[in-house]
């Protein structure tokens, strides 16, 4: 082999590891995104891209309309802004962010004491 062929080999190679590693995933990530967007259904839960978490009562072709608390105020949202169907939540549980809140709020109240 000459040295012309070993680099267009090379160069092969490399766009092949760069469609496996990243240009594939993407379109997987993407191609998921658009089904979860085309399922969408009346009842779903919903969070946009914005975090406004919402109930789905009508859905459009290009939009839907979420009511977003018990007072039932609507808003109509773009599909593509859909970021997940349910709500999503943090990593940490309810009870430890009661917790860390309750140890940090115990400092403010002693140093207000001392004040008095």
């Amino acid at each position: 082999m000459n040295q012309g062929t070993s680099s267009l080999i090379m160069i092969v190679v490399v766009l092949g590891m760069m469609y496996l590693l990243m240009i594939r995933p993407e379109n997987k990530r993407k191609k998921k995104a658009q089904e979860m967007r085309d399922s969408l259904k009346k009842g779903d839960v919903i969070t946009s891209i914005g975090g406004i978490v919402g109930k789905i009562v009508a859905v459009n072709a290009e939009t839907i309309v979420i009511e977003t608390s018990d007072d039932r105020v609507r808003m109509e949202l773009t599909k593509w802004a859909v970021s997940s169907v349910g709500v999503q939540s943090s990593d940490m549980p309810v009870e430890e962010k009661k917790k860390k809140k309750e140890k940090e709020g115990l400092p403010e109240k002693a140093e207000n004491s001392e004040d008095k």
